[in-house]
């Protein structure tokens, strides 16, 4: 077959958010996810088609990359072609050429699904096992338990709310109410709804976003936070208890959520909240 290459226009990350979509099963438990592109849409349209990458034979997308970070990109391909050799050495070669576009020269990160031939090529060509993670799943098919916080679906008027709690969550200054405003107004979120969770003082405690890939087929949580003045109290598990509540609403068959496994209290947070974790799913680098 023959493969092409494409950094896409603006309209790039609806057409790779409609394969991810298609590509989301129960089998495969880590791998990019339509949430993933729909959380980075908050940098707007135009720079988020700088970031992916999409590679079509056919007039067919078989595989879609995103750059979360310069020298990063996290990568899946159609459940189909996985195993398919000849895919997997054209990735490994655009992987590998700057010239390409893809990734810079010099030390790189990828990541993707345990199950695809590419972690086999590029293990062989050098490339070598880095960060673990721990992937960790909810089943949907039965009744999930009240959080035990007062949950209300973030909107216009709520915006401020929701992001001042990432804020503290992260640290990080970045997610603005007119941020939030830009992620709203992305198609993707159609698909998606920010929960905010109160204590029972009315105080805004925790804060998630889940993104739905369709009836029957598993959501993300991406991200989950508690605010920095109210941790240790069990709101990061109530959040995400919420977060699956909301899933289930919307027709997911599960939810899935990823953290880094050094963070030992995201993990026990998540299990306390009913996902179970599978196997370490170690990203691939390339050294300098």
């Amino acid at each position: 077959m023959t493969i092409v290459l494409h950094e896409p226009g603006v309209d790039g990350p609806t057409r790779a958010v409609d394969a991810l979509r298609a590509w989301q099963d129960d089998r495969t438990p880590l791998q990019l996810h339509p949430g993933d592109l729909g959380w980075a849409w908050a940098l707007g349209a135009e720079r988020l088609a700088a970031a992916v990458r999409i590679w079509s034979a056919g007039g067919r997308i078989i595989a879609v990359g995103f750059l979360d970070g310069p020298d990063v990109l996290r990568l899946t391909t159609a459940p189909d072609l996985r195993q398919d050799g000849e895919l997997a050495r054209r990735l490994l070669a655009d992987l590998d050429d700057p010239g390409r576009g893809v990734l810079p020269a010099g030390k790189a990160g990828l990541e993707i699904p345990d199950s695809a031939l590419l972690r086999e090529v590029l293990l062989a060509a050098g490339w070598y096992l880095d960060e673990p993670w721990t992937p960790l799943c909810r089943d949907l098919a039965g009744p999930v338990r009240d959080s035990g916080l007062r949950i209300e679906v973030a909107g216009p008027r709520t915006a401020g709310v929701r992001t001042a709690v990432h804020r503290s969550a992260f640290g990080s200054p970045r997610f603005t109410e007119e941020v939030w405003h830009v992620l709203a107004a992305a198609p993707v979120y159609a698909d998606a709804r920010c929960l905010i969770g109160y204590d029972d003082h009315g105080d805004a405690v925790a804060a998630a976003t889940v993104w739905s890939a369709g009836p029957g087929k598993p959501g993300l949580l991406e991200p989950v936070g508690v605010h920095a003045d109210h941790r240790g109290r069990g709101y990061g598990t109530a959040i995400s208890v919420a977060a699956a509540a909301a899933l289930r609403e919307m027709g997911a068959s599960s939810a899935l959520v990823c953290t880094p496994s050094a963070n030992a209290a995201a993990v026990a947070a998540y299990r306390a909240a009913g996902f179970v974790p599978s196997a370490e799913r170690l990203d691939i680098s390339r050294g300098a």
